[in-house]
């Protein structure tokens, strides 16, 4: 933009300044010549005079003798029958030509002009009187003028362009800081503001932008609250739960019931504490999905030996840290692995990939119809909500990495995240 503006001042003022500097130019040329001309004039007059006087060829020889053309030897007088007193340069047919028509003519000379100037003598004679007019004389001042005439437009070309530039650097700046911010916001900091600078549009922007952001902050800061007062109203049944666990008698649906209410009520701790202090007050977090994994499977392996399912894991021999929380990771590994208990019969095998190229979770099921239409958000093929491929494919994004729904080597469905190559 602000290059735009000064490409468009510059063009502005240069034709500007030439749509007036042609014609001064021109009529500064004129002047001078005009000005040259005039002057010969004056000197021929005042020679006329003085033959007017007296035409006696000594008289006038003092008399050319004492002008400023003639002492320059650019003055002559043609008498009839005589011959030029002072320097001719004109031709003798144009002198001859003058005194037959009686009036003054411009004529051209080598390298200028010559002003002829007829005048009658008391005996009735026609006398020539000459005045050379050099180039040099008809230019005089011309260049200089045309210098000054020059450095004017360029001054005024170079204001005109660091004006339009001082303009644009403030509009520029005010643009890039609304579009910094904007980006700021985007990515999560909510106390950005923007200070209204520039035109008066851009500062109706910057306003607009500042009610927007304390607007989505106070939206933000009731969502939260709620999210809170939900997960917090979700303790009573989760008391109850845990009481009917603790009836049960000793043995392994007992162990994974408590084992399931311990997690729970983590997970509401976690849920009510965060989203109380929000995103930007917990900072950056990282949690190994190795470790998550088999903290899980150690979980769903107790259900999957109820229901003789078969599995395997490949890999995990390195951590794969990932920039999310723990408790996040958690949720996402859970919708993997739920997604085989949900949606295959008993006794279905499945299988377990984690690398650092990414997780998959393979199933000996009977697969997704259509793997392209269940990776469309809130989308489930199998009467679901979908929620729990949201929450991978939101792990996926967060990651930087790529949902995978297809069909797996073993005959069922692969979901899973490919990450990006470090």
């Amino acid at each position: 933009m602000r290059w735009a503006l000064n490409r468009l001042a510059l063009a502005i003022t240069s034709m500007v300044a030439l749509a007036f500097l042609v014609p001064l130019a021109v009529a500064t040329r004129q002047i001078a010549h005009d000005r040259a001309v005039s002057d010969a004039r004056q000197q021929a007059t005042s020679l006329v005079t003085v033959l007017g006087v007296d035409a006696d060829p000594t008289l006038l020889t003092n008399a050319v003798a004492s002008t400023t053309a003639g002492s320059a030897g650019r003055l002559a007088v043609h008498l009839p029958d005589t011959a030029p007193i002072g320097v001719a340069h004109a031709d003798a047919a144009q002198i001859s030509l003058a005194g037959q028509e009686r009036r003054s003519v411009l004529a051209p000379a080598p390298d200028g002009v010559a002003y002829l100037q007829p005048t009658v003598l008391t005996d009735g004679r026609t006398v020539v009187v000459e005045v050379y007019v050099p180039d040099s004389e008809m230019h005089r001042g011309v260049l200089t003028a045309w210098l000054v005439l020059g450095g004017l437009a360029i001054v005024l070309v170079a204001g005109s362009v660091v004006l339009a530039d001082r303009l644009g650097s403030k509009m520029v700046k005010a643009t890039r800081q609304l579009a910094g911010s904007t980006r700021r916001l985007g990515g999560g900091d909510l106390a950005t503001r923007v200070e209204p600078i520039g035109p008066r549009e851009l500062r109706d922007a910057a306003n607009a932008f500042n009610t927007m952001a304390d607007d989505l902050h106070g939206l933000l800061e009731r969502e939260r609250e709620l999210a809170a007062d939900l997960s917090h109203r979700l303790r009573t049944p989760l008391t109850a739960l845990r009481l009917d666990a603790e009836a049960l008698p000793a043995g392994p649906v007992a162990d994974r019931m408590r084992q399931a209410c311990d997690l729970l009520d983590s997970e509401l701790d976690a849920i009510i504490t965060g989203t109380r202090r929000g995103s930007q007050a917990r900072g950056p977090e990282e949690a190994d999905l190795v470790e998550v994994l088999a903290d899980r499977l150690a979980f769903w392996s107790v259900l999957a030996e109820d229901q003789e399912r078969p599995w395997e894991v490949i890999g995990g021999d390195v951590p794969v840290m990932l920039p999310m929380s723990h408790s996040d990771l958690i949720l996402v590994v859970d919708a993997m692995l739920g997604n085989v208990f949900s949606h295959t019969p008993e006794r279905t095998a499945f299988r377990v990939h984690i690398s650092p190229d990414g997780l998959l979770v393979d199933d000996a099921g009977p697969g997704i119809p259509d793997p392209s239409w269940s990776v469309q958000r809130g989308v489930s093929g199998a009467g679901s909500t979908g929620l729990g491929l949201d929450i991978v494919r939101r792990a996926a994004s967060e990651t930087g990495g790529e949902l995978v729904v297809a069909r797996s080597p073993l005959g069922g469905a692969r979901v899973g995240i490919l990450f990006p190559v470090s």
